[in-house]
């Protein structure tokens, strides 16, 4: 649909889908709500940060064909905020009419990561050297025969995020305790920067893209821990990871918002690690930075309407907020007083009453015009607030 045919998504009867209910959709719900655009959100449990700001909730699980397919007749256009969906359903949608954004084709490429890194060979996009694995079981034999060599990044084909489903394999004992099923053996790239780039499409062919964002990594959890907008790099690295990012785009067909995450190697080559099709912890920035942050501009890509401006109003940079080490159990936020005192930053708490280890519990975003004094006062706010629990 053009927005030619003027199609009235605020204050109206359409109905926006969205397939989980975590804080992911909770932020791309704050959008809805600034628009008055009426949303539906499917999850398995009522416990999700989502619940509390939609216009309806509906239990269901995500991998079953059937509470997919029911849910998703029930809305004009469906949008996800996880990959882990029952595609099946979302085919037999798209064939009745049901707009699905990003599509089925898009999600199936995805959503495993051995398909995805073979779609990266046969379009001849950059990544790194990998072997895939029906089973973990033969990864062993592979090593054994000089087929593999130590060291390589282990990653589960499917149902891996944050950090899990990753793990570094130095040697024979670290394939001991691996998940069984299908999986991909990746080369360990010495890198200098892992940098990440937020292509945004809608129906019409519009493409923006986001600054490219550099992002720095916790090195026991292999999370996050801060993203950086604008990355520290030069001109030239920056548009050879904004050229790549365009050309998985252009051979992905996603619509709305794809976060292409990448690899700068010491030789300044553009290795391209994985990709997301929704929004992403690497844009959550923009809701204080950016003109227009990416969860609005995920809601104009699929609505196609005309694409905002990315520029960044000023230097930002996200602090992921995740669970102390240690603890367990009903959350407490320890010294947010103290952070708040701080100039130019704001937290974001996704609304899970429960914390545990590392898990994602929000994100703090200082702005600052130099990019220098936002870094050492997102290296303050690290070592002051603590998520902990009761």
């Amino acid at each position: 649909m053009s927005n030619k045919d003027s199609k009235n998504y605020f204050s109206s009867d359409f109905k926006l889908g969205i397939l989980g209910g975590g804080q992911l959709g909770k932020m791309l719900l704050y959008e809805t709500r600034k628009f008055d655009i009426y949303t539906k959100v499917l999850e398995a449990s009522e416990d999700v940060p989502s619940k509390i700001a939609c216009d309806e909730f509906i239990l269901g699980d995500l991998m079953d064909f059937d509470a997919v397919y029911n849910f998703g007749k029930q809305v004009d256009v469906l949008t996800i905020e996880i990959e882990n969906i029952n595609l099946d359903a979302l085919e037999k949608l798209e064939d009745e009419g049901v707009k699905v954004y990003p599509p089925s084709k898009t999600l199936r490429t995805i959503q495993n990561k051995a398909r995805q890194k073979l779609f990266y060979l046969d379009n001849n996009l950059p990544t790194a050297e990998f072997s895939r694995f029906a089973y973990a079981s033969e990864i062993k034999d592979s090593v054994d025969n000089g087929g593999l060599a130590f060291p390589f990044v282990w990653k589960a084909a499917q149902f891996g995020y944050d950090g899990q489903g990753v793990k570094v394999v130095r040697n024979f004992s670290d394939l001991d305790d691996l998940p069984k099923g299908e999986c991909i053996a990746e080369k360990m790239i010495p890198f200098k920067n892992e940098l990440a780039v937020i292509v945004v499409r809608n129906p019409s062919g519009d493409v923006v893209t986001y600054p490219v964002v550099e992002m720095e990594f916790h090195p026991e959890a292999n999370q996050v821990e801060y993203v950086i907008c604008p990355a520290r790099i030069n001109e030239e690295v920056a548009q050879k990871a904004t050229e790549i990012a365009l050309q998985v785009s252009e051979k992905m067909q996603h619509i709305g918002i794809l976060a292409v995450e990448m690899f700068q190697t010491h030789d300044d080559k553009i290795l391209i690690n994985e990709v997301a099709p929704r929004p992403h912890n690497s844009g959550h920035y923009s809701i204080e930075a950016s003109y227009t942050n990416q969860f609005e501009q995920h809601i104009r890509a699929m609505l196609d309407l005309p694409l905002g401006s990315t520029a960044s109003k000023v230097a930002g940079i996200m602090v992921n907020l995740v669970g102390a080490e240690g603890y367990s159990g009903d959350v407490v936020y320890e010294n947010m007083e103290a952070i708040l005192k701080l100039e130019g930053v704001t937290p974001h708490i996704y609304g899970k009453k429960q914390t545990r280890p590392f898990r994602k519990m929000g994100h703090v975003t200082i702005v600052n015009k130099d990019i220098a004094v936002a870094r050492r006062i997102a290296q303050q706010v690290k070592e002051t607030i603590k998520v902990i629990s009761k």
